[in-house]
C-alpha cells in the first residue's frame, strides 16, 4: 500500500499497535526515524535490525532519503513496523520485482504486515486463557 505524494512515495506498516509511515524520495541515503538519524538509534541490535532492508537493497538505498514516523506500541513493535515500512517504500519507489523477490526470500514480514493481535480477555479469568483456580474441597 504505497501512494505517490509531493514527498515521493509513502508507505505504511503495522505491528500490533505500532504504526510506521515512511516517505521516500531521491537523496543521499539518509534515513531518519521520528526526526532522529538511524545511526543514533540505540541499542545497536535494533539499529541493524531496522537497517536490514537497506543492506539487502544495496546501491538503491544509497540514492534515496527515507523519513519514517512511528507511533504506538513498544520499542520492538516500532522497530518491526519501521523496518517493514522501509522495505515497502523501497519496493514501491523502484518498482523492482527482483528487489521484492529478495525481500520475500529473506523475510516475508518485510513486505507483509503481521496480522496477529492480542487475544481478548474472557470472563472468570485474569486474562485471555488464565482462569481462577478451582478447589475440589
Amino acid at each position: 500500500m504505497a501512494k505517490k505524494s509531493k514527498k515521493g512515495v509513502t508507505s505504511k506498516a503495522k505491528k500490533k499497535t505500532a504504526v510506521a509511515r515512511a516517505s521516500i524520495r531521491a537523496g543521499r541515503g539518509r534515513v531518519t526515524i521520528n526526526k532522529r538519524a538511524l545511526e543514533t538509534i540505540e541499542p545497536s541490535y535494533l539499529r541493524t535490525f531496522i537497517a536490514e532492508p537497506l543492506i539487502i537493497a544495496g546501491e538503491i538505498a544509497k540514492k534515496v532519503d527515507i523519513e519514517i514516523t512511528v507511533r504506538g506500541g513498544g520499542f520492538m513493535g516500532q522497530a518491526v513496523s519501521a523496518r517493514s515500512a522501509i522495505a515497502k517504500a523501497l519496493v514501491a519507489y523502484t518498482k523492482d520485482k527482483d528487489l521484492e523477490r529478495r525481500f520475500k526470500e529473506y523475510d516475508r514480514l518485510l513486505l507483509v504486515d503481521d496480522s496477529r493481535r492480542k487475544e481478548s480477555k474472557k470472563p472468570l479469568g485474569r486474562g485471555a486463557r488464565a482462569k481462577k483456580q478451582k478447589s475440589k474441597r
